[in-house]
């Protein structure tokens, strides 16, 4: 750990952490943290091919658990539990076909509370079928069920290569921590350090990360130091809260 960057105590102003993001967003208040409950909230921002949205199951994976649906203009939400009366799934449905829009023209959002897994610094994906209807009645079906990490990929894959799933929506973990320093060891790679933009700084050896303009160029001006782009897997780090 590394406390020597001049106002470092005084940067302030950050931002919440949020959920990853996909084509059908998972957020939250604040960030989720480990064996805590949240809110999770699915935000739908289109339908298929200019329809709108009629039903939405979401799967509950495996370490969520103490699964409770939130109430929705979108419509009823049907619980599916496993023979342990552990939820598997959560379905909300248009009350009838007749309140389904004519076209594509509004966004939708469903939400639930769980209690997060212990699972720090990775990510906790919710596969996601999105099914809209046509003016005949007829049904056309998204899947977003893609847990590669890369939401901006589908699409891009070589010639010849199978097409990339489109990316279910996903939640962050963070670990417990405590106002001031936290040091852990992290035993997952982790990409993409906004998800420490709660965070005053990130140290690691010599490496130091901070979402805060102020912050980044300090780091980027101290001697011997040098900007944390990536942390892998076995890395011990400090994290100012």
């Amino acid at each position: 750990m590394k406390t020597s960057l001049p106002l470092l105590l005084a940067s302030a102003g950050l931002l919440v952490g949020t959920a990853a993001q996909a084509h059908i967003g998972a957020s939250g208040v604040g960030p989720a943290i480990e064996g805590t409950s949240y809110e999770v909230q699915f935000t739908v921002g289109h339908g298929c091919e200019g329809l709108d949205t009629y039903r939405l199951r979401i799967q509950i994976p495996e370490g969520v658990t103490s699964v409770r649906p939130m109430d929705s203009a979108f419509g009823k939400a049907v619980v599916e539990k496993d023979a342990s009366g552990n939820v598997k799934s959560i379905t909300w449905t248009r009350a009838s076909a007749t309140e389904v829009l004519a076209a594509d023209t509004h966004a939708h959002r469903v939400a639930l509370r769980a209690r997060m897994p212990n699972t720090p610094f990775a990510n906790v994906y919710f596969p996601t079928t999105q099914t809209c209807l046509d003016a005949q009645g007829q049904e056309k079906t998204v899947e977003w069920v893609g847990t590669s990490g890369d939401h901006g990929g589908h699409g891009t894959e070589d010639a010849g290569s199978a097409p990339q799933a489109e990316p279910a929506p996903a939640v962050f973990i963070y670990p417990a921590r405590t106002p001031g320093w936290n040091k852990y060891t992290v035993q997952e790679h982790v990409h993409d350090l906004s998800v420490f933009k709660d965070a005053l700084i990130v140290w690691s050896g010599k490496s130091a990360y901070s979402a805060n303009p102020v912050t980044k160029e300090l780091i980027a001006s101290e001697p011997d130091t040098t900007p944390l782009t990536e942390i892998h897997p076995g890395t011990e780090i400090w994290v100012k809260y």
